[in-house]
């Protein structure tokens, strides 16, 4: 059995904060983000929080999909930034569009967390434990950012996005993953409730601390290597691909990556100009635009790839 993806729904923040906006509290302008990064704006969250907005693209997968919450056997939460610790993100989604039958559980594993959802889903229903699997990527990265740090404030934004996969019979199609612990010091975000953390001060490594050349150069060097990977497994080209639907994290990454791949640009579809780096969340908005836009074909074949701290990235395949 393979996990189809019936249904797909995101949600992103009602404020808009431009790189105008930025430029008023650290020392940027809007032509050198978007020189560097691509990105224009980006969504914060005000009165929305990470539990609100994984419910509100849950639901409104669940409605694309035609298929009823207590259908659902597994919730799986990709998060690095809610707001609830205990119970789980995944728990709190069940509880809002009231999936009485499914467990539920969160992951972490940052900007590729959606992929690694979507992977254990695949895993779950290829082993017939579950046959309906909501699969959820959501962040408010607004709270991990040190917004005095024009390094990193630049880059990220809120949002969320889900899918809900149904099992079928058909060919199940590959998927890589990989991390490298050894490297993750690139990109790192330490507990506030840590053993001797600050109480009475600002924590600087409470916020999210990158060294954006080594980011740069792994994605670049790990991230083609893994579509390569992927498609030698599944005896497939570039050419046979529609559309390598990215983590988006920089417009440099996605366009370094084509390069490397010698593959169309215009197969890389891209909307961080609109919403910056969401993390978990970026593949499944990406994804339901495209999808909500008519864009995505029955048959055709789609390659997500994610990457990100850990180090860890990966790539999976699906046919539409």
């Amino acid at each position: 059995m393979i996990g189809k993806i019936y249904g797909t729904g995101s949600s992103l923040p009602k404020r808009i904060v431009s790189n105008h906006d930025l430029a008023k509290i650290v020392d940027t302008n809007d032509a050198w983000i978007r020189e560097r990064t691509g990105v224009a704006r980006r969504r914060i969250i005000r009165e929305e929080t990470t539990v609100s907005m994984a419910a509100e693209a849950a639901q409104k997968a669940l409605e694309k999909s035609g298929i009823l919450p207590e259908e659902i056997d597994l919730i799986l939460v990709s998060t690095i930034s809610s707001e609830v610790i205990l119970p789980c993100t995944a728990c709190e989604v069940q509880k809002y569009i009231k999936a009485v039958n499914a467990a539920a559980f969160d992951l972490n594993a940052a900007c590729a967390g959606f992929l690694f959802g979507y992977t254990t889903a695949q895993a779950y229903i290829a082993a017939g434990l579950a046959k309906t699997v909501l699969v959820v990527g959501a962040e408010s990265l607004s709270n991990l950012v040190d917004w005095k740090d024009r390094s990193t404030c630049i880059l990220f934004g809120d949002g969320a996005g889900a899918a809900v996969l149904k099992a079928e019979r058909g060919k199940i199609f590959p998927s890589v993953s990989h991390s490298d612990g050894k490297k993750g010091e690139a990109l790192t975000c330490l507990s506030r409730h840590r053993k001797g953390a600050p109480r009475k001060m600002r924590d600087p490594q409470a916020y999210i601390q990158m060294d954006g050349q080594a980011v740069f150069k792994f994605a670049v060097k790990k991230v083609p290597k893994a579509v390569k990977e992927l498609l030698e497994k599944a005896e497939l080209t570039t050419d046979d691909i529609t559309y390598f639907i990215l983590h988006q994290a920089n417009r440099r990454i996605v366009e370094a990556v084509a390069k490397r791949l010698r593959a169309d640009i215009a197969k890389f579809p891209m909307n961080l100009e609109e919403y910056g780096n969401t993390s978990s969340a970026s593949i499944p908005i990406l994804l339901d635009e495209l999808n909500r836009a008519g864009k995505l074909k029955k048959g055709q074949k789609i390659v997500l790839a994610g990457f990100g701290a850990g180090l860890s990235w990966g790539a999976a395949l699906l046919e539409w």
